[in-house]
């Protein structure tokens, strides 16, 4: 995904899907902060990719599954939910230990203001390899 004409971030149209932000690190990458972004729902009430998201805490494992290569593993460190428009800088870095960061809508949810007010961000870090390091 890139950056709209309105300069935000792009999101994928189909709610099913997570989209990666291309001017980043990929998720894998050896440094900064790979960014997914994703739906919560749809316009027609289907339930969105990052739904999800919502019951993700602390410690929680996420795993990346990725064309040609092996699946990633992360461990989430954190979560906040920041206003619409607001995203911290620290989510698009491209430098310093690698990282993933996942994007969705959050509430409040007002139509006559053009949807959800707020964005829920997820980070988490990378797992070592092995399953001993894997959060359960």
């Amino acid at each position: 995904m890139g950056v709209t004409d309105r300069g935000e971030t792009a999101v994928p149209d189909e709610p099913s899907v997570a989209g990666w932000y291309r001017y980043g690190p990929a998720p894998g990458s050896a440094s900064g902060s790979a960014v997914l972004v994703g739906h919560v729902d749809s316009d027609t009430g289907a339930i969105g990719e990052f739904a999800a998201l919502y019951d993700v805490r602390r410690g929680d494992g996420v795993e990346v599954r990725r064309a040609g290569a092996e699946p990633v593993r992360y461990r989430v460190v954190s979560r906040v939910t920041v206003p619409k428009n607001e995203l911290p800088s620290s989510a698009f870095r491209r430098t310093g230990a690698p990282a993933l960061t996942l994007i969705t809508c959050a509430p409040p949810f007002v139509p006559e203001r053009g949807g959800y007010l707020s964005d829920l961000v997820v980070a988490a870090e990378p797992v070592k390899s092995g399953r001993a390091q894997w959060p359960t």
